[in-house]
């Protein structure tokens, strides 16, 4: 029976910085999850990295930004999963592209979107690693009052998520 070690590894972005976390199979990943955020929000900046688990098992990224895509690169150095998917969003949020990620034929799972502080929770066997979940953001700290009902309601209008009718 093989041994398994798990660890811990912490996501790092800056707080504005959102993060989507997928698993993949393909090496065409890389060009079709491009495609399909750029044409979901225009303009959008992002970076993202493909961790391949056969062949070569390199790195494979593409973005519009830099600085999103060294994000991307570096986390998935840490990450060392393969056929893992990260992206990195400046300009954009989860709930604009996943509908056009769910779309790519290559993501097999998404297992977080978030802006949160994240820890990926990772086994590690002698063949190599893979994602066991992820730890997004906090504990909840109690129940939603009649009151909290309320703000998130008038939030979600006031940022245009919801109508006004």
């Amino acid at each position: 029976m093989a041994e398994i070690k798990i660890e811990a590894v912490k996501i790092e972005k800056p707080e504005e910085v959102n993060f989507i976390l997928a698993t993949s199979h393909f090496i065409k990943t890389v060009e079709d999850v491009y495609e399909a955020l750029v044409t979901a929000v225009p303009n959008i900046k992002f970076g993202l990295a493909f961790l391949e688990a056969s062949g070569p098992r390199k790195i494979r990224f593409e973005g519009t930004d830099k600085a999103m895509v060294k994000l991307a690169v570096e986390n998935g150095k840490r990450l060392g999963v393969g056929h893992s998917l990260l992206i990195f969003l400046a300009n954009a949020y989860p709930i604009n592209v996943l509908p056009h990620l769910r779309s790519v034929p290559e993501i097999v799972t998404f297992h977080c979107a978030t802006a949160n502080p994240l820890e990926v929770i990772v086994g590690q066997t002698g063949q190599g690693r893979a994602i066991l979940g992820v730890v997004d953001g906090g504990t909840p700290q109690g129940v939603e009052t009649e009151e909290g009902k309320k703000k998130r309601k008038e939030f979600l209008r006031q940022i245009g998520y919801k109508l006004n009718l």
